[in-house]
């Protein structure tokens, strides 16, 4: 019946007129469909800053200005700006492209074939659930009809944002910009058809004389820089899914890229007309098994690869026992026979090829396709784990990197002499590197034996080390630098609770080596001020083989990984212990000049007053 329906829709487009091809020459007032959705709100703004066009944006509503409104709503939810310099360029106009004419009276769309140089088309009904009678009207008319307002007057190109999906047969080898798609009869969700059967007629189209470009994303992850995603694709869920479960589906490629490089290249292609009339596949660099993995590893998270049947089986059953509202769209998409093939065929097929859109992009000096890894989807995932979507690593996850650290010296009561040892002996430890490097804490386990406070040791309950947590500034009425700040909270064996509080710092000294290991400490009862202080250092023959040669990196990890994941932390941590310690040497030297600066002042003033007392000497004599 589908078959049927599709092929009904095709003859549909040799009713379309004959026309020439659009004259190569930059748009000055583009037409924009979708401008709403994830793409489209992105792909608006890229349009604006590639050039100098004016920009009109079809919007489903009641009149102009409500449209207008759901689009000021829609750029706000994807943190995208609605000022008065966009909307300076920006006409808004109640429109429908699942009705005849767009919905406009023959006044408005006569005048928008008049006035309109380019039409970009972004809108599509997104939902992997529904057969292909329901999304016809959307996905497959409607770019016919836009194919209509393109060759009505005079020609215009029409840039069609379409989808790598029309690739998704089960099998398939190859999947290059000009290979043929997938054999209609082998695709079996009612999306992957109308997006098909929308590059169809608007194929035919072209042999009428429409300029006709197909920009096919694959998945789209979020932004790198804002990390808005788009909470309905199936990426999302499956980031989500991964990170929740630590427990991956044993995939080829995932064609993924993220929506602020395909939409920057997108408005590139608009504005070069010489780049028209072409097939582009905008999927970055695709995602391979091994590098998820090896990324998921080296940020904390050993995830274990399943098979496809036994990963989806696992992820349902986890979802009936423990739900996760936000991971019900995923779900719903598993539990469908028809939807599961569309999942199959993404975490199948080939990689897409791009070279068209590799070399467009070197041509244009754009940001080249990078794999969309765990540096480019930062942000995006903090995202995701604050809605609850993914979940980072956390403190009760098994340590991915641990050390020992310990130290002595000597405490006595605030204010007085010192005549107390103390005793401390640490397990330090960071979930993930993206914790230190995130946020720059880690955590801190094991016991302190101080005599003066009881005489067994006390366990530390919660514990925390901030790296240079004042960035740069020294403490109050001191010029020394905090390198370090230890904040824990103990427990004696009778069930009272200690606080301890320790600074390392940096100070514009030689004795840098002393430094790095000294901390300076307080104590005192839960709640209430210190009533110990006192000095302990990590003894200097401790060090190397405690922080250094007694690093535990994760036995899961391989021994090529562990030795990376060990390299990555030393590097940072001295990177940042370099910083801390220089900081107290520039400031030193920034004041010194400052001073400097005015000595000199002051003897140009005293010059100055000089040759004024002069000058008053010499009139007085005359």
């Amino acid at each position: 019946e589908d078959i049927a329906t599709i092929l009904a829709d095709l003859a549909l487009a040799d009713r379309l007129p004959f026309s020439r091809q659009a004259e190569p020459a930059e748009p000055r007032r583009i037409l924009l469909t979708g401008a709403t959705g994830f793409l489209g709100s992105h792909l608006l703004l890229d349009l604006l800053r590639a050039g100098d066009a004016h920009v009109v944006c079809l919007v489903r509503a009641a009149d102009d200005a409500a449209a207008e409104q759901r689009l000021a709503e829609a750029l706000a939810g994807y943190d995208q700006p609605w000022s008065f310099e966009v909307r300076r360029r920006v006409t808004v106009l109640a429109a429908d492209i699942r009705q005849p004419r767009l919905g406009l009276s023959e006044e408005r769309w006569e005048e928008l074939a008049r006035d309109v140089d380019s039409i970009v088309n972004v809108a599509a009904a997104v939902d992997f659930l529904r057969g292909y009678p329901s999304l016809r009207q959307t996905n497959v008319l409607g770019p016919l009809l836009l194919a209509e307002l393109a060759m009505t007057g005079r020609p215009k190109p029409l840039h069609h944002v379409s989808s790598v999906a029309v690739f998704n047969e089960v099998g398939i080898e190859k999947m290059g910009e000009d290979d043929p798609v997938a054999h209609i009869d082998r695709l079996f969700a009612g999306y992957d058809k109308s997006k098909w059967a929308a590059e169809a007629v608007l194929r035919r189209a072209r042999e009428h004389g429409l300029t006709v470009t197909f920009l096919r994303p694959g998945a789209i992850g979020g932004h790198t820089r804002t990390g808005v995603y788009n909470p309905a694709d199936l990426s999302t869920g499956l980031i989500g899914a991964i990170s929740r479960f630590r427990t991956v589906p044993a995939f080829k490629f995932l064609n993924l890229a993220p929506v602020d490089w395909i939409s920057r290249t997108t408005a590139a292609i608009v504005f070069d007309p010489k780049a028209w009339g072409q097939n582009y596949n905008l999927t970055g660099r695709a995602e391979t098994l091994p590098e998820l993995v090896k990324d998921m590893k080296l940020a904390g998270m050993n995830v274990r690869i399943a098979g496809w049947k036994d990963w989806r089986d696992d992820l349902l059953r986890r979802q009936e026992t423990d739900p996760v509202p936000e991971l019900d769209f995923l779900v719903r998409i598993l539990s469908s026979p028809t939807a599961v093939k569309l999942f199959e065929a993404l975490m199948f097929g080939p990689e897409a090829g791009s070279e068209r859109t590799e070399a467009f992009v070197a041509r244009h000096r754009l940001p080249p396709a990078e794999r969309y890894g765990s540096e480019a989807q930062l942000k995006a995932f903090e995202r995701m784990a604050e809605n609850g979507v993914a979940r980072l690593p956390s403190r009760e996850d098994p340590p991915y990197l641990s050390f020992r650290e310990r130290m002595k010296g000597q405490v006595g009561p605030v204010g007085e002499e010192r005549d107390s040892s103390c005793r401390l002996a640490f397990t330090l430890s960071i979930a993930s590197m993206y914790q230190v490097v995130r946020h720059r804490r880690i955590d801190v386990r094991g016991q302190v034996v101080c005599e003066r406070i009881h005489p067994e040791p006390l366990t530390v309950v919660e514990g925390e080390i901030q790296v240079r947590p004042d960035e740069g500034v020294p403490r109050l009425h001191s010029n020394d630098h905090p390198l370090l700040r230890y904040r824990l909270v103990l427990e004696d064996r009778d069930g009272n609770r200690w606080w301890l509080e320790g600074f390392k710092t940096a100070r514009a000294r030689r004795d840098l080596w002393k430094q790095t290991r000294t901390l300076d400490i307080a104590i005192g009862r839960e709640g209430e001020p210190a009533v110990l202080a006192g000095v302990v250092k990590v003894p200097g023959s401790s060090f190397l083989p405690d922080q250094i040669d007694g690093i535990q990196v994760d036995p899961r990890l391989s021994s090529q990984e562990q030795r990376l994941a060990k390299l990555a932390w030393l590097s940072w941590f001295f990177l940042q212990m370099g910083a801390g310690l220089a900081e107290p040497s520039l400031r030193a030297a920034a004041e010194l000049l400052d001073l400097r600066r005015d000595a000199i002042d002051r003897d140009k003033d005293k010059l100055a007053r000089k040759i004024r007392k002069l000058m008053i000497q010499r009139e007085q004599n005359r």
